[in-house]
């Protein structure tokens, strides 16, 4: 295989929503550990994210939310971050993924994006005029020797990897609760199917194991067959 093994790692509600609403200010994160019967379990979602690949993907929007722009810098770890971003971080912000960082992965299309200013050994930077997720990852297995990476993006993105293809095993952690919303993000957004001569973009899935977790917490774990 041309690019890395790739798995979606999410946490959702039962009705697949990633956020508690639609705004930047709302986060499960920040805003289960406040909820009861939803904080006793949250810990087993935050045991198994670090079981999951030493390489991983994300957004510097979602970057941004959780503070990293202006956080005080991290202790190293030995996870590689990917993150796709555009304008999002700031030139702390990539300082603090090459600090946390074994290696740091910025993939951007702006020419001018901070990370050009940063002069750190372990960054490397993926310009693309044109964006392509497909050509990411392919560069980074040829230029990073990336194999294995875990997805953790926004429901948009996540849509551009289902749409292209790009995404091998899903891994979820459902929490017990009923977000609602129509602006809220899912697991999977972006554009929609119009006609049925699209239904071939559909990701289908074979179920690999469902585990029923404490406080009524679940994980389902799936292989892409198309």
């Amino acid at each position: 295989m041309e690019r890395p093994i790739t798995t979606l790692f999410m946490l959702m509600s039962v009705d697949g929503k990633i956020s508690t609403g639609s705004t930047d200010e709302m986060d499960y994160d920040k805003d289960f550990p406040n909820i009861t019967g939803l904080k006793e379990g949250l810990h087993q979602y935050y045991e198994i994210e670090q079981t999951t690949d030493l390489w991983s993907f994300n957004t510097g929007r979602v970057q941004e939310k959780m503070g990293v722009n202006t956080n005080e810098m991290p202790s190293k770890t030995p996870v590689s971050f990917v993150i796709l971003d555009n304008h999002h971080l700031t030139e702390h912000g990539v300082k603090y993924f090459c600090a946390l960082s074994k290696n740091a992965v910025i993939i951007t299309s702006n020419s001018e994006h901070p990370a050009f200013k940063v002069k750190e050994r372990n960054l490397h930077i993926i310009y693309q005029e044109k964006p392509s997720i497909k050509d990411a990852l392919e560069r980074l297995a040829t230029e990073c020797n990336c194999d294995r990476l875990t997805i953790q993006s926004g429901g948009t993105v996540n849509g551009l990897f289902l749409r292209e293809k790009l995404i091998d095993y899903v891994d979820i952690v459902v929490a017990p609760v009923l977000v609602g919303g129509r602006e809220t993000s899912t697991l999977i957004d972006g554009e929609s199917l119009a006609t049925t001569n699209e239904l071939s973009s559909l990701g289908v899935l074979k179920l690999d194991e469902c585990s029923v977790l404490e406080d009524s917490y679940i994980r389902l774990r799936y292989k892409v067959l198309s």
